[in-house]
């Protein structure tokens, strides 16, 4: 078994089938076992699990994940790769290669054919451009889905794991906070892949909840007040949302909502939780 996780047996692989990298694509392949190990021990895979990898590349990561699970679908957008998949993967009988988007996929038929009825494990090394519309997709379709561990640009890992008050926090924080409990599990530097990109990059693991953590009358209401709190971090929250799209609130409603949270009509949308944009979201639907 030749194991990709070695660069040499990486080299010959993208050698043999004569693979130049795509720009477009974002692609950055992992050669660092250590990092790999840290992965999958993170995403919690057992004998019984589906597990829907997005992004295989060459399979480096899919060689590891077909060792510990049921089965694997192995979804790649780009068909240059697929020769080399079909060729590293030869040895499984438990991976299904794919060549699609991952934005395009019915997830939905995918995961009842193969899912078993009991939720999946979602494993991915995620093109650093695309990032955010995968993860939102996944989560906001509600699929049977128990965990998502990614490797993602490292600033996008703390934007998903932060808390209110901290640079990084914004909209993105709150949304994935929203479906799921996200942490990085590890910092992997440039070295770690072929070619090097040109930033950091982190492995997230998120617990996907069942429920929302919080309680929410109006799901879209709360995502438009998110949205507008943080469109220009440096407006107050009030005047953040004094011309919320899609709502007619009067200023005098907004400002009712924001004081009964028991904070200053000044607050900034930074410095809210989770949970005081769904009071505050509630208390806005009531108003109506």
């Amino acid at each position: 078994m030749a194991y990709l996780g070695n660069p040499k047996n990486t080299i010959e692989a993208l050698q043999k089938h004569q693979f130049h990298f795509q720009k477009k694509f974002g692609q950055n392949f992992l050669i660092d076992t250590h990092v790999l190990d840290k992965i999958v021990r993170a995403a919690e895979i057992r004998d019984d699990d589906f597990v829907l990898e997005i992004g295989p590349g060459i399979g480096t990561l899919t060689q590891y994940l077909c060792e510990r699970a049921r089965l694997v679908a192995a979804v790649e957008i780009d068909r240059n790769l697929m020769p080399i998949l079909t060729d590293t993967m030869q040895e499984y009988d438990n991976v299904i290669l794919i060549n699609n988007d991952i934005l395009k996929l019915d997830l939905a038929s995918l995961i009842q054919q193969y899912g078993g009825g009991r939720p999946i494990r979602v494993v991915a090394n995620l093109p650093y451009y695309i990032t955010t519309p995968i993860v939102m997709q996944l989560l906001e379709g509600r699929f049977p889905i128990a965990s998502m561990t990614m490797m993602v640009q490292k600033e996008v890992a703390r934007r998903m794991q932060s808390g209110p008050g901290s640079k990084e926090y914004g909209a993105l924080s709150l949304a994935v906070q929203y479906y799921a409990s996200p942490a990085i599990v590890a910092n992997v530097p440039p070295n770690c892949f072929m070619p090097r990109p040109g930033v950091g990059s982190a492995v997230i693991h998120m617990t996907v909840h069942e429920k929302p953590p919080v309680f929410v009358e109006e799901e879209a209401l709360l995502f438009a007040l998110i949205r507008a709190s943080f469109c220009q971090r440096r407006k107050t929250l009030f005047n953040g949302l004094k011309n919320l799209k899609g709502f007619d609130f009067t200023k005098e409603q907004i400002r009712e909502a924001i004081l009964a949270l028991g904070v200053s009509e000044n607050v900034r949308g930074e410095a809210l939780s989770l949970e005081q944009f769904a009071q505050l979201s509630n208390a806005l639907h009531r108003s109506l």
